[in-house]
């Protein structure tokens, strides 16, 4: 057994861990971060999901510095793997590897893998930053309102871990069964929360669906069609497997193969492609991603099931991958048949061009590491986001219910996938929201804090909150909040208490400082991004204050920052000790000189 000491233990390697790690590293602090495959990242590489779920700013504005930093690691990993690689598309955009129709970014996960290697490598040099790939966590040691440590068993050793803050960043949670915090799965009673699509009563059994991603490429003249797994036509009949999908509300939503479907939608094939031959690599075949609807597992949940319940699961959910695969290789109706229909002939279906690709997932099933995870167990914390203080039904202006207390920013629709025992889907929009401070606490344990999807949120609001930027920021913010702490010897709940505390010498204010500093926005204004003049100034008002209703800037994401100030927004500046400013160019540099 081996006893190790640290500052900030980070437990779980995926795209919040790595973000958690790399801000308390920047800190000055010495961290370890665990991670229970062979590989870092998450969503982005051991799950298989790099095809980024952003918004339509994320190029600009919406994402953090390092988040950027990782982004454009990716693309010059994929400008030096492929020397034919454009600097941008065609249109003068930003690079998607892909050409992937879901995302500004969508590229082969060994290359979100070695982002995220070269960006942590300073640290790993300095030796101030410990990685142990392949350990579990198993157990903890908790004494009063305190985790002192965590056990960790790999394949031949055992390693106690002591820290003085603990971040999960585990894909479901782990940390807080072992520590006995207080948590929740599933759905919430519309009762509790006050949500408008909450379902009438509380089911913890009400999981998204999670789902075993593969990659694929096309090679014209082959045939690479894989044996059908076990009980392959019970699981493409109850599922089924089809690409004639429907949107939540009963309406058609077609899709076909290799071409436009007759309602519009673009090609299936385009849809999560990675790499687009034509665009970077013309000696090379297309690769595509397939995490599709027909893939996704909605039959068992994984959270605190028992081992052996929980691989049958995941065997269950990998043969219904390779099902897909199967069907799509054998029984999908070709576009080239001239219908969508499966009226054609059996020469007619199926695409044996397909073939598997496990040198991209790094198995020897062709299966990503580990299943792409949608919703995890969720802390009970000092702060609940409800569908209400983000939905775009409910928030009237431009951006999400103002969170003082906020600590980054995200934007994605709500998005909940089939769940256990609940076939029912959502897609609603939202506004442009905060990560408040308060989602990362858990209401109980002083030195614990969430650092992925496990925070303060409900089924219905996971549903946003578990994309890929937005978890990174969850994750790089519990990583500063915790080195802060240490820095300044105080606790979460006392920064985060301070939050209604007048003037801009408080404790949050301080770390909401810091966090500017570091290119974390706290709140949405697209023309003012990381770099400009008035960022730092900006984000100060935008966390001391919002944006009040009855105003200009209300109703837009943009500040314009050369025009003058309503009245509602001098009054409120002047609440928050700003006076005189005529424009808001004016109230961001006196902040400024105010923090100076």
């Amino acid at each position: 057994m081996e006893y190790l000491i640290c500052d900030v233990a980070v437990i779980g390697g995926s795209l919040g861990g790595v973000a958690a790690a790399l801000a308390a590293c920047d800190a000055g602090m010495n961290v370890i971060l665990t991670e229970a495959t062979d590989w870092l990242g998450g969503q982005i590489s051991s799950q298989g999901v790099s095809a980024l779920d952003e918004h339509r700013y994320i190029e600009t504005f919406g994402g953090t510095a390092r988040y950027y930093r990782l982004r454009e690691r990716i693309r010059a990993l994929t400008r030096r793997a492929y020397p034919h690689a454009p600097a941008t598309m065609p249109n003068g955009a930003p690079l998607n590897p892909g050409d992937g129709w879901v995302s500004a970014l969508c590229f082969e996960p060994r290359f979100g893998l070695e982002a995220i290697q070269e960006l942590l490598a300073p640290h790993l040099e300095s030796e101030r930053l410990r990685v142990l790939l392949e350990h579990t966590p198993i157990a903890a040691l908790v004494e009063g309102d305190k985790v002192q440590t965590v056990t960790l068993k790999a394949a031949d050793e055992t390693v106690v871990v002591a820290a003085r803050y603990f971040l999960d960043a585990t894909e479901l949670g782990d940390l807080l069964p072992l520590t006995g915090a207080a948590y929740v799965t599933g759905a919430e009673a519309r009762a509790e929360t006050g949500e408008p699509q909450a379902e009438a009563d509380a089911n913890p059994q009400t999981v998204q669906g999670f789902t075993s991603c593969f990659f694929v490429e096309f090679r014209p003249g082959e045939n690479h069609i894989i044996a059908p797994p076990a009980d392959y036509a019970r699981l493409r009949d109850t599922r089924p497997y089809t690409l004639r999908l429907q949107k939540p509300d009963g309406t058609p939503h077609p899709f076909n193969f290799f071409t436009q479907s007759e309602t519009g939608n673009p090609p299936f094939w385009t849809y999560r492609r990675v790499r687009s031959s034509a665009l970077i690599a013309p000696a090379e075949t297309d690769i595509a991603l397939i995490n599709w609807e027909s893939n996704d597992y909605p039959w068992g949940n994984l959270l605190d099931a028992p081992p052996d319940e929980q691989a049958r699961m995941i065997d269950e959910a990998k043969r219904l991958s390779l099902g897909f695969l199967h069907w799509l290789q054998t029984e999908v109706p070709r576009d080239d048949d001239g219908s969508p229909e499966l009226a054609a002939g059996p020469a007619r279906r199926g695409y044996p061009e397909l073939r598997l690709r496990p040198d991209i997932t790094g198995t020897s099933d062709g299966l990503a590491k580990f299943p792409y995870i949608r919703e995890s167990r969720r802390i009970l914390a000092r702060k609940r986001i409800l569908e209400q203080e983000i939905s775009a039904y409910q928030q009237p202006g431009a951006r999400a219910a103002h969170f003082p207390d906020s600590v980054g920013v995200g934007w994605y629709s709500i998005d909940v996938h089939s769940c256990v025992g609940n076939p029912r889907s959502l897609f609603a929009p939202t506004r442009p929201f905060q990560i408040p401070l308060g989602a990362l606490l858990p209401r109980t344990l002083a030195n614990l804090l969430a650092a992925c999807k496990n925070l303060g949120v409900t089924h219905i609001t996971n549903g946003a909150y578990r994309l890929h930027p937005v978890e990174w920021n969850i994750g790089e913010a519990a990583g500063a909040l915790a080195a802060f702490c240490i820095c300044r010897a105080c606790t979460p709940e006392q920064v985060w208490a301070s939050r209604v505390q007048p003037g801009l010498a408080t404790l949050l204010r301080h770390f909401q400082r810091d966090l500017i500093q570091q290119g974390i926005p706290l709140g949405w204004a697209v023309d003012v991004p990381l770099g400009h003049e008035l960022f730092y100034g900006t984000q100060m008002l935008l966390a001391q204050s919002g944006i009040p209703s009855g105003c200009e800037r209300f109703e837009g994401l943009e500040i314009n920052p050369t025009k003058s100030l309503s009245g509602v927004e001098s009054a409120c500046l002047q609440a928050a000790g700003i006076d005189s400013a005529r424009s808001w160019q004016d109230a961001a540099r006196r902040i400024s000189t105010m923090l100076t």
